[in-house]
């Protein structure tokens, strides 16, 4: 929609656009953007969930409802690479006044889990089998563990690829190459085009680090930025690499894990979402259509200008 107004003839619907949109799932950026940047950045940033908040509310609406129970008493726990989750999960957006529960409940770090099961000597090995309900597994009927292409930080950015060149220009894009910042030094900051008749239609990029996210802003500030949509996250190398990720053995570097755990997640068989049997009964039994008002209401969010702290007199702040 943002992409089709800006093509609009219409110029009270262009210029309410504001491109390039900017990739909302990493709770680290969003804080800055919110209190680094603002006013100024927020209208660019997706007003949709992060995956952990999508959950939430699957859990605690449409799942509670299938089971007949409360959403206060389902106790939602999720587990992430990033600290800064917890934070998401703590925001009032995500607070349900009426029925006083969260959408996530607890947010348990992939170390932290790990420090958990060696504190209380707990070998999975030795756990019984338990079976997921089928609609919260990524486990299809062959038992083949499946994910989403693109790397490990959720492949948000080969997808809207994907699906911009099918639905703005009926390009089918069936591989992707990408060129990197700084002559290809700068594996953080990549960089791919669609090309429609030989003509450059759609840019895009993917930002890592807050390095290069700055330098993102700043371009957009300036009025330079002939992205259409950026695929923001604070770590540097992605989630894969997030803080509450757990740390590599004595015999290997963090370079060296981080590579290894890359490899395997690429491994994985991967999926299309508009083909996922699992999403569209959730869209068929909860959601309805795509954009429907439902699907708007419980998909997206909006995010909040916090105004830094104004100090006029520096003693004052001593009562002095």
């Amino acid at each position: 929609d943002r992409y089709r107004s800006t093509k609009s003839e219409n110029s009270n619907i262009k210029n309410k656009t504001t491109l390039p949109m900017l990739a909302s799932s990493c709770p680290g950026w969003i804080c800055y953007a919110e209190k680094k940047e603002g006013g100024f950045v927020l209208p660019y940033v997706s007003t949709a969930k992060s995956p952990q908040q999508v959950m939430g509310s699957l859990v605690k609406d449409y799942w509670a409802g299938k089971l007949g129970v409360s959403p206060s008493d389902i106790y939602h726990v999720s587990v992430m690479p990033c600290y800064d989750k917890k934070l998401e999960a703590s925001r009032e957006d995500f607070y349900n006044d009426i029925l006083q529960t969260r959408d996530v409940d607890c947010v348990l770090t992939s170390d932290e889990i790990l420090q958990i099961l060696e504190e209380k000597n707990i070998s999975f090995e030795k756990l019984e089998g338990t079976e997921l309900p089928e609609l919260f597994s990524n486990v299809d009927s062959d038992g083949t563990l499946f994910g989403s292409s693109g790397g490990g930080s959720g492949g948000y950015l080969e997808y809207i690829i994907k699906y911009a060149a099918k639905h703005l220009f009926n390009v089918s894009v069936n591989s992707i190459s990408y060129t990197y910042g700084r002559g290809g030094r700068n594996k953080d900051l990549k960089e791919t085009t669609v090309t429609v008749d030989g003509n450059v239609v759609l840019r895009f990029a993917a930002a890592y680090g807050f390095r290069n996210i700055t330098n993102i802003v700043k371009k957009i500030k300036e009025g330079h930025c002939e992205y259409h949509f950026v695929e923001i996250m604070a770590c540097p190398r992605g989630c894969l690499n997030g803080g509450g990720q757990i740390k590599p053995l004595q015999s290997e570097t963090s370079a060296q894990l981080l590579t290894r755990v890359e490899s395997i997640y690429n491994s994985q068989k991967s999926s299309i979402p508009e083909e996922n049997s699992k999403a569209l009964l959730i869209y068929k039994e909860w959601l309805g259509t795509p954009f429907s008002d439902k699907a708007k209401r419980v998909l997206h969010t909006t995010y909040h200008h916090v105004p830094g702290l104004e100090i006029t007199n520096p003693l004052a702040i001593n009562g002095e």
